[in-house]
């Protein structure tokens, strides 16, 4: 993300995510009955970053995404699994898609590979640049909880593939 400024994300609209929802599983109601889990949530920490990775999302570049685990625990939320979805939001809490992730392991920062740091489509594709965006991100948001970032923290690195609405779902899904 340019600049240095950084909105707080609007919460999650609720009401519009149910919606969406019943809207994905009223067309998929074998899908959502094997895998009924799923979040209402954004991309990144700020408004500004949630639209910036949506819109990487929206264009096709983005099926990858990174949290720490600790993120999930200071959440009280618990990790995805294969087959779970979440609704993604845009900054201002706006429900936009519903992703489902199709694979999802457990590593660390010198564990990622430059195929993922493509798949994240940011930056220039390249682990050079996910390596920097990402220490910067999980130091500050990090540090936002009282806490500090190491390389050797826990990462859940995730693939997914947009499944609603008909407009934004990858071919075949």
């Amino acid at each position: 993300m340019t600049g240095q400024h950084r909105t707080p994300p609007g919460p999650p609209d609720l009401v519009a995510a149910a919606e969406l929802w019943e809207g994905y599983a009223a067309t998929h109601p074998d899908v959502v009955a094997a895998c009924p889990d799923h979040t209402v949530e954004h991309f990144g920490d700020s408004e500004e970053l949630a639209d910036e990775l949506l819109g990487l999302v929206l264009a096709g570049g983005k099926r990858a995404t990174s949290a720490l685990v600790a993120d999930f625990l200071a959440e009280g939320e618990p990790l995805p699994r294969v087959g779970s979805h979440w609704i993604a939001c845009d900054g201002r809490g706006r429900p936009r898609i519903v992703i489902r992730s199709t694979e999802l392991r457990i590593g660390t920062f010198d564990g990622v590979d430059p195929a993922y740091a493509a798949d994240e489509g940011e930056g220039d594709l390249s682990l050079e640049s996910w390596r920097r965006e990402h220490r910067r991100y999980w130091t500050r948001s990090c540090a936002a909880r009282g806490e500090s970032w190491s390389q050797d923290q826990e990462i859940v690195l995730e693939r997914f593939v947009v499944v609603w609405p008909p407009e934004h779902a990858d071919p075949g899904t």
